[in-house]
């Protein structure tokens, strides 16, 4: 086992890589992963057994903890289909004595869920399990599974009915700066927070992943009154941000475009309506979950280890 640091040069075969992965997505690509690298000490690593790269992990150190990854909604370590069990055994043995020998103090990990994968890919569930790893943060996203879909609740066929009697229009839209003015108040006025992407970034990866990003408006006669950025990868389609004006909010914008957004994706696996968790998992706002479940979308965990070292 070869364990190497990434480094610039390194970048072809990073992506290459992830693109013939069974669990990597758009966002373990290195043009995602560095559109906020100022803000992260990079320390992704690649791993190789006779010469042949069998895993990858993104990764940055901050204070002796290696996390995977904190600027990621998931890190991981990325397997290709010719990965097996005993390999990522020993890929978490030679990570662990390194990481001793360095004085990292802990690994904290964030899992693929599993609607990400192309094939099974939790090998490295297993191994976490095998090297004493606690399981320190649990967020619950909301899912429907396209092939077999539950109805929607009686609350969300309503909303969208109202919706469609106002004739507002959807379309799949570029005026991402009109839409982060709705999304933006909409953060700061319930949860005091801004978007983790600014409108700059969120506008350099929609031209970096144009067929990875999109997003849909809702308009009535003169104004976008809702929106909402899905992240498309090859099995899901993932709510990223959403938000309404008020008039938006009134007239039943919200329901319209999600189930619209549902129904844009008939060759994904899964719809993830996003997390409804905060504080670290301990905090479930239910009647934001409530409002993703009247659509039919059940919990998929999105989880944190962490392996003291």
């Amino acid at each position: 086992m070869e364990i190497k640091l990434y480094t610039s040069e390194l970048r072809t075969e990073w992506d290459n890589f992830v693109l013939k992965s069974k669990n990597g997505t758009f966002l373990h690509l290195r043009d995602f992963m560095e559109y906020h690298g100022s803000r992260f000490n990079d320390y992704s690593l690649l791993f190789y057994e006779k010469g042949k790269l069998i895993a990858i992990m993104p990764g940055h150190i901050e204070d002796k903890v290696f996390y995977s990854h904190k600027g990621l909604t998931y890190g991981g370590l990325i397997m290709n289909a010719d990965t097996k069990a005993k390999d990522v055994l020993s890929i978490f043995e030679y990570l662990t004595v390194t990481f001793r020998h360095q004085g990292i103090k802990k690994i904290r990990y964030k899992t693929v869920p599993h609607i990400y994968h192309q094939q099974p890919s939790e090998e490295d569930l297993y191994a976490l399990f095998r090297y004493n790893a606690v399981l320190t943060e649990r967020n619950i996203s909301s899912t429907i599974y396209l092939a077999e879909r539950l109805k929607y609740s009686e609350l969300r066929k309503r909303g969208i009915k109202k919706a469609e009697k106002s004739n507002l229009k959807i379309e799949e839209s570029q005026d991402f700066a009109a839409f982060w003015n709705i999304l933006s108040e909409n953060l700061q006025t319930r949860y005091n927070k801004q978007p983790v992407h600014s409108l700059e970034e969120i506008v350099y990866l929609k031209n970096k992943f144009p067929e990875n990003i999109h997003l849909y408006v809702v308009k009535d006669e003169v104004n976008l009154i809702a929106g909402s950025v899905v992240f498309e990868t090859k099995t899901v389609a993932h709510v990223q941000y959403i938000a309404a004006s008020d008039n938006g909010k009134e007239s039943g914008a919200t329901d319209l475009l999600v189930d619209h957004i549902i129904n844009s994706y008939p060759d994904k696996s899964y719809f993830d309506y996003g997390v409804s968790t905060e504080e670290n998992g301990l905090y479930l706002n239910e009647s934001l979950i409530q409002q993703k479940e009247g659509f039919g979308a059940r919990a998929t965990v999105y989880d944190i280890y962490t392996i003291d070292l």
